[in-house]
């Protein structure tokens, strides 16, 4: 910043701070390159009303200023901005414009700075283009005047241009580009409305790619055509005008395709086909004429071929001129959307203007840019340095006149007589005149006789002028052919031939000669007509800017200017770096350092009176007062300043040199700072003490509270002390009492437990003496029972041995006969022989079973007769017992017996071990056959699964295909409803009004008559509504033949519906046909097999459990030694009888218990006690009787009350009848009193009164009516309730006859229990009246919404609500009934879902319809009372079937319906996430650091504050789970639920994969990086959401594919083979689009690609379809509800609904 040091003034530039900086009436605006903050709409409410010097130096100070003297002096104003290109001109100009607009204060016209700012896009498309030194460089300048009316409030702009850059059409320097539009019109080439205009990529037309940099960083080509486009239609620039000014540039691009060929040495030869085709010109012309050009003569005209070279300049000449044309009409268009009717009072001009420019080779756009810029820079002199003198004189202050730099030597050299402009025009009208000649006319004329012109050391084609900002070196070549601009008049004539209307327009103006002013505002050059008169008018570019310039200093000098400066900061576009020397170049080409030098020479600063003494007064000593402010100030001034050269005063101001205004702001300073630092101090005083004063008082007041605090806790203390003595005093005492009363109460215990001890042993021992008695008994008796059993088992013993033998032998024939080869090929021949055998087999053997099981039950009787006998040889014993006590020799013997018993036992158990091998060698033996068969069941099993599933998913591919075709169908089949709906509405509004209308003239005829009149308008309407559209009189031909072709494809599609629906139902059929066969074959293997295991394993537990029994009885047997009486077994045994004995009496009590405790409980809940249940079992202990008297008493409690309950309603039904005879006495006096005033005057009021009269109270007696209903519907009710309780009453009385046997009856009176009866099930049925039934659909479909109540109540509750009305109704036999339920139900919520609210409510009312729609389907699917549903209901489910009405069309109704509003769903859920998809799966950076400093996505300049409405992955996986938790909360089914998250997957893959086919700049590897990262958070939701199985992470594998594929190598074969290998899921298209935007991919490689990948055979489509929607299948889904438990809660209002 050293480079600035000149004055104090220009050093303000080092503050970064304002990036606006005044130096006198210049702002010095410094571009930052970066966003601010500092141009809102709050910033131009603060610099609104201020002064200019008031606040800090910005634009809206400028425009502020502008705007007050425009209002204050009723003078026009110009501010004029200037500036090198990339300085912020027309950003400075925009915000000016934007100031106006706001602060003048009128709305109604705020619609004209929109289309001011409109125009802004357009103008740049076609007036801006990339330059070395800016990427948006303005290559014309405008001056735009905004009209303001008498109350200063906009009205109108309008806008003139200057010199555009027309070479720029046809040649681009390095890194340079053409116009924006070219490659805009490029970047739509694929767009469908753009291909008939044949264009391609930037870098295929010549026009475009010059420069060798077709693409600016950050900037969207495609992006800016939209807002362009967007532009023109705001502008009233319609679609065909603007598809036609893109046809004349895309032929401006292919008339620079070209190609000139050399024929001969004079002539050439070209094809311009495409050209022609889009100017729609003759093709022949205009080849003809531009390898020819027309030469006049005085006799004759002829037609010379032209050179190679001269053709190409014909061709580019020719196209600069059609730009030309086509930018004069776009700034005319743009004036007239901008122009107003009314004449402005007033305007302010904005002037954005190129500023002066030096490059290394400097041309004829580079002379008028400097030549404009010196007259704008000697109009700034003129007006700055002389109001500066001015303002000196005005106020006599002592001054010598400073001399400035003047410029018009410079301008006189440009554009006086004998000037460069001069002797340019003249050189244009020489035949032979050249660019060196004109160079040599230039020092002849003017060399060493101009000091601002010099001629360069080594050059004779360039001269030198010396600007007042620089010397600047021109180049000569050219100049004489920009400024004629010639173009070839035959090739024009052509284009006015043209059969393109807009073309034909742009011409228009030339077919008569201009006058000379026009051209001035558009600064373009004409081209001549081809006759003389009209070329003598034609004017050069070089003249016909110097009247543009002309005509801008006019306008300048009439207005007061203000001055905007730009400066560039840098060249390298870098925020907030600042080049001195960059700067001082410019500063000095605008003027600003000659304004700052005038201004240091003389006082720079001045003061009003008035405002130094407000300003300064703090300096003032009180003495200085004075009543004269001048004097004040002047002794002021002397005390402060005592050099009084630095000051001057004036008459009305105080003027003052560069630093004096700091030195006196320092010691105000110093002055403001003393006083503040001794107010300081003493606030600072005054709380100090405040604060020990407060402290001080804060600690009296504590001590105060602590001393009268410790005094009450000693006294407290004290107190306590005492107390505690008493306690402890009293506590013993307690103590010692306690403690003696226990001792003696244990010893009182002690010897009661003792003496009950002593007593219970002796008892213990009587017991057991006399038990074992008895088991001695008993024992004696059972081994005589013994020896009888063990001869009946060794004879079951000895034929189970023959019968084995027989059997192995049986056996060991099989074996061999299952070994020899036959027996195989027997196998092989069909498996029902093997079977029938193995049937025959088991077959015998459960012959054999049965026979010894025949055999063991003889036994078993044989050896209950013989136990009859031992048990009376066992009494005889008994008898004997008594004599054998005195028989000690019979004791000897009978132990000698019980010896021979033992040992016949052991050889029992030997038997029994023999008999337990050979049932182990026979479970062997079926064990093997089990398995065989087992194995031959598991071959056919697996036969038949593999063909059934072979066959499986045949059928179930072409159901899909059946599915899908068929849901298309019924989409379409619906559009054409909802078509034929909106038709029909409107035949029937036509009608209405007609109908309306002829009912008033039929009203008003018998108005006269009857009151009848009044009633026939709603008849009439009632009776022809239906047949509305066929009783219209006007239908037109063409409507009936619309309906007719509507109604004929209705049917059709009806046809192919049910077509499609046979053809499904049959397959489906087949396959449960087929599935049927398989199961019936299996199911009779296992069948036959199972039965004959189930009676081995039957007969194996028999013979278990007589082994268990017979080793029970050994046991017994064998301890009978110990079983005397008194033994320890006998003992054990008669403990164990006694426990039993008190176990079974304490059970007994316990049920009593019980049972009257459930007796007691069944009273209270008023219920009676089920008729199922035994009554012998309640008959002990007079219990039956009991429960008898007490229902007997209740019934007649209910008898009572349903007699009251029945008078009572009696009353209020007569009371009604009474009040109903009352109120049709009142309304017959209403009628009559109605007709009698009908004889009045017809006057419409008081027929109106009449008609509102009568309809009330044809309400009210509706309103009796249906109360009337009401009760006898209750009555009825009632009634029913009393026969039903009637019956029950007379059942229980039959019941009490039957069982009331003399036998039953107990004496025993218990006590009367009250019960009352219970009432009867509920049925899971809803009745309701026909009236209501309007009221049920509205209640439950049109007013229920899924926020608020439906959330709250049972999932499916209106699905089960209408379900339960359809019971009723088939329960009924009422078939209407039926119909119109379900037909209302559909019809109903279909008029719900056509009913759109905002998005998120409309989702939740399709989810919430969805879900009930397939719960009703369900519900009549599961109680149809088909087997396959009705398997998975309960028994009470299944006695709540349908029984009279087969409802299996309306079930395929209701399919259709759920297909539609899963369809909607789908829709619905599309359009929320579209817009979020490509912004969160490409542009968002979710991994930081991976996309550079920049994501590659992001074409935009990246904003300074980050953007509301930008989309994250985050935000689409939160949308996921609202819509995943809503439709669970609705009850949706899990297996629809997975369908349509597997549909948002499919959409969320294929708008990615779309995005990032149509996008280059997105195909990276960091992208795919980006990408794969995605679909992994994607995968984590399925994966946390358990929907693995959905199907959805299969429908993202082309977008995991594609991010593979962006990340994989691709340099070898190898490379390649791997890319088809995975790629799978993508096109060939697809996959050579990746590899294509790659800029690392090479063409072989690609190339290679395609070889490998062309044998596919998949479609050539490059995007997926995003619109396809799955089939949807609704899976039976059984509801675990039962009906009867279903509650209606009370806020839905459904009381009308009765539950059955």
């Amino acid at each position: 910043m050293a480079a600035l040091e000149l004055t104090p003034e220009v050093k303000k530039i080092e503050s970064f701070i304002c990036f606006k900086i005044n130096i006198g009436i210049i702002l010095v605006a410094i571009n930052p390159y970066e966003s601010l903050q500092i141009y809102g709409s709050d910033i131009i409410n603060a610099y609104s009303g201020q002064n200019m010097g008031d606040m800090d130096p910005h634009i809206f100070a400028v425009s502020e200023e502008a705007y007050k003297q425009m209002a204050r002096d009723e003078k026009n104003q110009s501010i004029i901005v200037s500036g090198e290109s990339g300085a912020g001109k027309t950003v400075s100009a925009k915000y000016a414009m934007r100031y106006f607009a706001t602060v003048s204060g009128s709305s109604a016209e705020a619609s004209v700075e929109e289309k001011v700012l409109a125009s802004s896009p357009i103008m740049e498309a076609i007036g801006n283009a990339k330059t070395t030194r800016n990427d948006n460089s303005s290559r014309f300048g405008k001056y735009i005047e905004i009209g303001f009316d008498r109350k200063h409030h906009i009205i109108g702009a309008n806008m003139r241009t200057y010199l555009l850059e027309k070479s720029r059409v046809v040649f681009q320097a390095s890194e340079e580009r053409n116009y924006h539009i070219f490659y805009q019109l490029c970047a739509c080439a694929h767009l469908p409305e753009f291909e008939p205009l044949k264009l391609g990529s930037a870098d295929d037309f010549p026009y475009t790619n010059q420069g060798r940099s077709p693409i600016i960083e950050g900037v969207n080509d495609l992006k800016e055509m939209e807002a362009t486009r967007k532009a023109f239609s705001l502008l009233g620039i319609t679609e065909a005008h603007q598809m036609g000014l893109f046809q004349i540039l895309s032929a401006i691009l292919h008339l620079g395709n070209v190609e000139v060929k050399e024929r001969g040495s004079s002539s050439c030869g070209i094809s311009v086909s495409l050209f022609c085709d889009l100017t729609e010109v003759s093709y022949e012309s205009m080849a003809h004429w531009l390898c020819h050009k027309k030469l006049k003569t005085a006799t004759e005209t002829l037609n010379k071929p032209v050179t190679r070279l001269e053709a190409i300049n014909g061709r580019d000449a020719l196209a600069k001129h059609i730009y030309a044309k086509l930018f004069s009409w776009i700034v005319s268009q743009v004036n007239k959307a901008l122009s107003t009717s009314s004449k402005p009072h007033s305007f302010i001009g904005v002037l954005d203007i190129y500023g002066f420019e030096t490059f290394e080779v400097n041309s004829f756009e580079q002379f008028c840019i400097n030549y404009a810029n010196e007259k704008l820079q000697q109009q700034f002199n003129m007006h700055v340095f002389k109001l500066e003198q001015e303002e000196y004189m005005k106020e006599q202050i002592p001054w010598t006149l400073i001399d400035f730099y003047d410029n018009q030597p410079c301008i006189n050299l440009i554009e006086a007589k004998m000037g460069l402009l001069d002797l340019l025009d003249e050189e244009c009208t020489m035949p032979k005149g050249s660019d060196d000649s004109w160079a040599q006319k230039l020092y002849n004329t003017h060399l060493k006789k101009s000091s601002h012109f010099e001629k360069p050391r080594m050059s004779n084609k360039a001269f030198i002028i010396l600007h007042f900002a620089d010397k600047v070196e021109y180049q000569c070549d050219g100049f004489l052919e920009k400024n004629k601009d010639t173009v070839n008049e035959e090739q024009i004539n052509v284009l006015k031939a043209s059969k393109f209307a807009l073309l034909v327009e742009l011409f228009q103006d030339e077919e008569t000669p201009a006058a000379p002013s026009s051209s001035a505002p558009s600064g373009r050059a004409k081209v001549g007509r081809s006759t003389q008169s009209f070329r003598e008018h034609k004017k050069s570019v070089g003249l016909q800017f110097r009247n543009s310039l002309h005509l801008l200093m006019d306008t300048l000098n009439a207005t007061t200017p203000h001055y905007v400066r730009c400066i560039k900061p840098n060249d390298v576009k870098a925020p907030f770096m600042l080049d001195p020397h960059r700067a001082v170049q410019q500063l000095r080409a605008c003027g600003v350092l000659e304004t700052i030098r005038i201004s240091s020479a003389g006082f720079p600063s001045r003061w009003t009176y008035q405002e130094f003494f407000s300003r300064y007064r703090v300096l003032m000593r009180q003495k200085e007062f004075l009543s004269d402010r001048k004097l004040t100030c002047q002794s002021v001034l002397e005390r402060l300043v005592q050099n009084k050269d630095k000051y001057q005063f004036g008459k009305t101001k105080i003027f003052f040199r560069a630093g004096q205004v700091a030195y006196l702001e320092k010691l105000r300073a110093d002055k403001l700072r003393a006083a503040c630092i001794h107010i300081q101090k003493t606030i600072r005083c005054w709380l100090a003490r405040k604060k020990y004063l407060r402290i001080r008082q804060a600690a009296i007041t504590l001590q105060r509270y602590t001393r009268g605090h410790q005094a009450r806790c000693l006294c407290k203390t004290l107190r306590r002390t005492r107390a505690a003595v008493i306690f402890q005093k009293y506590t013993r005492m307690w103590a010692a009492r306690r403690q003696f009363l226990r001792q003696r109460a244990a010893a009182v215990l002690i010897q009661r437990l003792l003496r009950g001890y002593t007593a219970r042993l002796e008892y213990k021992w009587l017991v057991c003496e006399h038990k074992a008695l008895l088991i001695q008994r008993w024992v004696r008796g059972f081994l005589a029972r013994w020896r009888f059993r063990r001869i009946k088992r060794a004879v079951v013993y000895l034929q189970c041995c023959v019968r084995r033998m027989l059997a192995r032998r049986e056996l060991k024939k099989l074996k061999i006969e299952a070994r020899s080869v036959e027996h195989y090929k027997k196998l092989n021949v069909g498996m029902e022989n093997k079977i029938m055998q193995l049937q025959r087999k088991l077959d015998e053997q459960h012959k054999d079973n049965r026979e010894l099981s025949e055999q063991i039950r003889q036994m078993e009787s044989h050896s209950a007769t013989e136990l009859e006998k031992l048990h009376m040889q066992l009494k005889t014993l008994q008898e004997a017992e008594e004599e054998s006590r005195h028989r000690g020799d019979l004791v000897t013997s009978l132990q000698e017996e019980l010896e021979l018993v033992r040992q016949e036992l052991e050889k029992n158990k030997e038997m029994v071990a023999e008999l337990n091998e050979k049932n182990t060698l026979l479970k062997s033996e079926k064990d093997e056959m089990n398995r065989l068969i087992q194995e031959q069941e598991q071959q056919l099993k697996e036969k038949s699964e593999s063909t059934h599933q072979e066959a499986t998913e045949h059928l179930q591919a072409q159901l899909n295909e059946e599915r899908f075709r068929y849901q298309n169908l019924l989409s379409e089949h619906l559009k054409l409803e909802e078509r034929c709906a909106d038709l029909r509405s409107e035949k029937e509004a036509a009608v209405i009004r007609k109908i309306f209308h002829i009912t008033f003239l039929i009203q008003w005829h018998f108005s006269h008559f009857n009151i009848a009149t009044y009633f026939v308008l709603p008849i009439f309407l009632t009776r022809s509504s239906p047949n509305m559209i066929i009783t219209e009189p006007t239908l037109t031909a063409a409507d009936v033949s619309l309906l007719l072709k509507l109604q004929r494809r209705v049917a059709e599609l009806e046809k192919e519906k049910m077509d499609l629906q046979s053809e499904m139902d049959t397959k489906e059929d087949q396959l449960q046909l087929e599935q049927t066969k398989v199961r019936t074959k299996t199911a009779r293997l296992l069948s036959c097999t199972g039965s004959h295991r189930q009676e081995l394993e039957s007969d194996n537990k028999k013979l278990k459990k007589d082994l268990q029994e017979l080793r029970q009885s050994l046991s017994k047997g064998s301890g009978s030694k110990l079983a005397s009486p008194g033994g320890q077994a006998y003992n054990m045994l008669l403990e164990q009888l006694n426990s039993t004995t008190e176990e079974l009496e304490m059970r007994k009590e316990e049920v009593l218990i019980l049972r009257s405790q459930l007796v007691n409980h069944e009273a209270f809940k008023h219920k009676v006690v089920s008729p199922t249940l035994d009554l012998h079992e309640l008959n002990e202990d007079g219990e039956l009787w009991m429960a008898y008297e007490s229902l007997k008493e209740t019934n007649r409690i209910l008898v009572s009350q349903l007699q009251t309950q029945g008078q009572s309603h009696e009353e209020e039904v007569e009371g009604l009848r009474a009040e109903l005879q009352q109120l049709r006495a009142e309304l017959d006096h209403q009628q009559q009193m109605l007709s009698n005033s009908l004889e009045l005057p017809h006057d419409a009021l008081i027929q109106a009164s009449l008609q509102h009269e009568i309809s009330r109270l044809t309400q009210q007696n509706m309103d009796l009516l249906e109360q009337m209903g009401k009760q006898d519907k209750m009555i009825r009710k009632l009634k029913k309730h009393l026969k039903i309780y009637m019956k029950k009453f007379g059942e229980a009385e039959g019941v009490h006859i039957e069982q009331s046997s003399p036998e039953n009856i107990v004496g025993e009176s218990g006590r009367t229990v009250s019960i009352v009866r219970k009432e009867r099930d509920f049925q899971g049925m809803l009745e309701y009246r026909r009236e209501d039934e309007s009221k049920l659909f509205k209640i439950l479909i049109t007013e229920l919404k899924p926020r608020g109540v439906a959330v709250n109540l049972v999932a499916g509750l209106p699905a089960y609500i209408l379900f339960m009305c359809l019971r009723h109704a088939d329960y009924a036999n009422d078939d209407q009934r039926v119909s119109t339920l379900l037909n209302s139900s559909v019809n109903t919520i279909k008029n719900v879902l056509k009913v759109k609210d905002s998005v998120r409510i409309y989702f939740e009312t399709i989810s919430f319809w969805l879900a009930n729609t397939c719960r009703f389907l369900h519900c009549l699917r599961q109680y149809s009372g088909e087997k396959a549903y009705a398997k998975h209901n309960t028994p009470r489910q299944n006695e709540h079937c349908l029984t009279n009405f087969d409802l299996s069309e309306y079930r395929q109704v209701l399919s259709d319906l759920a297909i539609q509003i899963y369809q909607q769903l789908i829709r619905v859920i599309e359009n929320i996430l579209h817009p979020k998809i490509a912004p969160a799966m490409l542009e968002q950076e979710t991994i930081q650091g991976v996309m550079g400093v920049k994501p590659t996505g992001m074409r935009k300049r990246t904003p300074s504050f980050h953007e509301e409405g930008s989309h994250s992955l985050e935000s689409i996986l939160k949308q996921l789970d609202v819509f995943y938790y809503t439709l669970l909360q609705h009850g949706n089914d899990t297996e629809l639920v997975r369908q349509v998250i597997k549909q948002q997957f499919y959409v969320i893959c294929s708008v990615t994969l779309n995005n990032l086919l149509l996008r280059k700049d997105m195909c990276s590897w960091s992208k795919g990086l980006q990408i794969r990262y995605n679909v992994c958070q994607l995968e984590e939701w399925l994966l946390d959401k358990d929907l693995q199985g959905s199907g959805a992470r299969e429908s993202l594998e082309p977008l995991i594919q594609a991010a593979q594929l962006l990340q994989i190598k691709k340099k070898s074969q190898d490379d390649a083979g791997a890319i088809c290998t995975m790629c799978t899921a993508l096109t060939t298209e697809q996959v050579c689009v990746l590899n294509e935007f790659e800029e690392r991919v090479c063409i072989s490689f690609i190339k290679s690609v395609q070889t490998l990948l062309k044998d596919r055979k998949e479609s050539s489509q490059l995007l997926m379809d995003a619109k396809i929607i799955f089939p949807v299948t609704f899976p039976f889904n059984p509801s675990p509800v039962a009906l009867e438990t279903i509650q209606i809660p009370s806020s839905l209002n459904l009381n009308f609904l009765t539950p059955v």
